[in-house]
């Protein structure tokens, strides 16, 4: 049975209401949930970028059932490995077996506050990231440790709070030669849908095969097509820019000037806009016949409420997934508008 999560975006939404957003998607029957670690956001209109470790801490209380997962947090530059592995383990141990640490190379966005230098060099990127996860396994044997490698030094580091089960690492892979080092060096892998056929076959062939492939999905619910993509420009106009540029590209003003190059329609072609569940219920299934056991559903813009509540009554339904009663005995919010 494939598992269906849901996104907790921090840029959009307070740490208060992704705590909230968090026992909504639990009680409608998510499997897991991924949240965005970013320090800026990508533009200004999301207003958020609130500390996502901190909102785990929520979440660890907030919920009992689902999954959490960050999705994904990047150990190379902002912040050194070490802590990193202090902070999943941290996380583990307030949700015993539910928590999993998502790592990736990261965005310009992001990084370069701290020394104002992120590396162009995607391999370099994935050099680093090698060593940052060689780096945390190292630490979660536990005992004091030193390091010296190419990047990265330790020295008399050691993690007291162990959880007595440790998180799978989850590697974020966004084309064939980053799939490769997911497959060497990762318990499972995430993918955000720009070559999904070709990302997960590269994975299974580098080591993958057998382990987890999640799928991030972005989509817009609202109440007619056009609704929806307006929305979806305003709130994730992202999708459209090409290449690299999300990854280099170092401060909101400059996304929104990006912003300015594209149009409704051109955020549409990448997410998927509009009332109809059945288009999202056939998009999750064609991931499933591709072969990623989790998809994860990335509602963008302000209903958020309205869209769990749809996941609830029609597409998680449409997979085998019957969510438990809420422990209010009842519906937790209004139902979406049909």
């Amino acid at each position: 049975m494939v598992e269906i999560g849901y996104k907790l975006f921090t840029e959009s939404h307070s740490a208060p209401e992704l705590v909230k957003n968090a026992r909504l998607a639990e009680d409608a029957g998510f499997s897991f949930l991924s949240i965005s670690d970013h320090y800026l956001p990508w533009i200004s209109n999301h207003g958020r970028a609130g500390f996502a470790w901190c909102t785990i801490g929520g979440v660890s209380q907030a919920t009992s059932r689902v999954k959490v997962s960050t999705g994904v947090t990047c150990p190379l530059i902002r912040y050194h490995p070490a802590i990193v592995a202090q902070a999943a383990a941290t996380a583990a141990t307030l949700m015993p077996g539910r928590f999993e640490l998502g790592l990736g190379t990261g965005e310009s966005l992001n990084e370069h506050i701290v020394n104002g230098v992120f590396p162009t060099s995607e391999p370099v990127r994935l050099d680093m990231l090698r060593e940052a996860v060689k780096i945390i396994r190292l630490l979660w044997k536990g005992g004091m440790q030193d390091y010296s490698g190419i990047y990265y030094t330790l020295d008399n580091a050691q993690i007291y709070e162990l959880p007595s089960e440790l998180p799978q690492i989850r590697i974020s892979a966004e084309g064939p030669i980053s799939a490769e080092v997911a497959g060497e060096i990762g318990d499972a892998l995430i993918h955000f849908e720009q070559k999904p056929e070709e990302v997960i076959e590269t994975f299974r062939a580098s080591g993958g095969e057998g382990k987890s492939c999640m799928i991030e999905t972005v989509v817009c619910y609202g109440r007619s097509v056009e609704e929806a993509k307006r929305t979806a420009y305003e709130w994730f106009p992202m999708a459209a820019n090409k290449g690299e540029l999300n990854w280099i590209v170092p401060t909101p003003t400059h996304f929104e000037q990006l912003q300015q190059m594209v149009t409704p329609n051109d955020v549409a072609k990448n997410v998927l806009c509009g009332p109809d569940p059945q288009k999202i219920i056939e998009k999750v299934g064609k991931f499933v016949d591709m072969g990623y056991d989790s998809v994860l559903l990335h509602q963008v813009g302000p209903e958020q409420k309205e869209f769990i509540n749809l996941a609830h009554d029609v597409i998680l339904p449409e997979f085998g997934i019957k969510p438990p009663r809420p422990e209010s005995g009842g519906r937790m919010v209004p139902g979406p508008a049909r």
